[in-house]
């Protein structure tokens, strides 16, 4: 005969946890103190774990007198909401991109710094452009477009890296 600590050092379990398994019937009750069948114990307990791992035996919920169990048990109902609650928003993000109401942000950098460039490409061979179609205009003329031009392909090229931050400026201003 064995007591509750023993049976407990014996299975490798908490005195408690050995306590809520008497009281849920999964061990074999004591006759008087001290009075467990440490072997019927062992044997009940096996049963129990190959029920549950069968799915034949559900898990005792955690206990409503330990407040570690409850805050535990609280803490992992409210993350799995918070998950299944990502996981919506993430299922709405494909559905939106793939109806094509949105686009990946990636995507939009990668779009614009091309047509970036592209626009550059362009904007390098306008003074060339107006001084063919339009001999009559001065050098001097010709000098300071080419100076605007210079301004705005810089301004161009710097897109990409000032993407992140304008997408930001549209959102605050759209949550407005």
């Amino acid at each position: 005969m064995a007591t509750q600590v023993e049976v407990a050092a014996h299975l490798d379990l908490s005195d408690r946890q050995v306590r809520n398994l008497l009281t849920d019937g999964v061990l074999p009750s004591s006759k008087g103190p001290g009075g467990l069948d440490i072997d019927a114990c062992r044997l009940a307990y096996i049963r129990y774990v190959r029920g549950m791992a069968s799915g034949q035996v559900r898990p005792e919920a955690p206990s409503t007198d330990d407040d570690e169990s409850g805050d535990t048990a609280k803490r992992l109902e409210q993350e799995r909401l918070r998950l299944t609650a990502a996981q919506a928003e993430g299922q709405e993000l494909k559905n939106d991109i793939t109806k094509r109401k949105s686009v990946p942000t990636e995507f939009a950098t990668f779009v614009l710094s091309r047509l970036a460039a592209e626009i550059g490409s362009l904007l390098d061979t306008l003074p060339l452009t107006l001084k063919r179609r339009h001999p009559d205009l001065e050098v001097r003329h010709i000098e300071s477009v080419q100076r605007e031009l210079a301004k705005a392909r810089n301004r161009a090229a710097t897109l990409d890296d000032r993407l992140p931050g304008l997408l930001n400026e549209y959102l605050d201003t759209a949550d407005q």
